[in-house]
């Protein structure tokens, strides 16, 4: 099981490979205002365990998030499933700047934080899959 935080781009660079693929369903992804918090619970495939195709459900949250914006959301419905593809962050006056979540389907998530801090906890026991990602073009 999985437990990491991230507190700047390299790390945020670990948590993205391992959240790559990652499902997760829109009724799952909260942003809490009054703590700053972004969250959302997924189900992660376990990169780290190929060559077995498991999934774990992962949370992910950031903390010290100014606020959000969500591109390519408006007409899905709150049991759609998106697969993240990348997470990635554009610095602004530092420590600062844009976390952007990109999803497939056009769909990206941005956070405008004071600073990098993520956690990623993995939830709970691992379980097989079928459906292995694949990037071949």
């Amino acid at each position: 099981m999985l437990k990491l935080a991230a507190v700047d781009t390299d790390d945020l660079k670990v948590i993205s490979a391992h959240m790559q693929d990652a499902l997760v369903r829109l009724s799952d992804i909260r942003y809490l205002g009054r703590p700053h918090k972004f969250a959302f619970v997924a189900n992660r495939f376990a990169w780290e365990r190929q060559p077995s195709s498991e999934r774990r459900r992962t949370g992910l949250h950031f903390e010290h998030v100014l606020s959000v914006k969500q591109l390519g959301i408006q007409d899905m419905g709150a049991d759609h499933v998106l697969s993240l593809l990348s997470i990635g962050f554009e610095p602004g006056a530092s420590p600062s700047g844009t976390v952007t979540l990109t999803f497939s389907g056009g769909v990206d998530v941005r956070l405008e934080v004071e600073c990098i801090d993520a956690q990623l906890h993995d939830l709970g026991a691992a379980w097989t899959t079928e459906n292995t990602p694949s990037h071949d073009g």
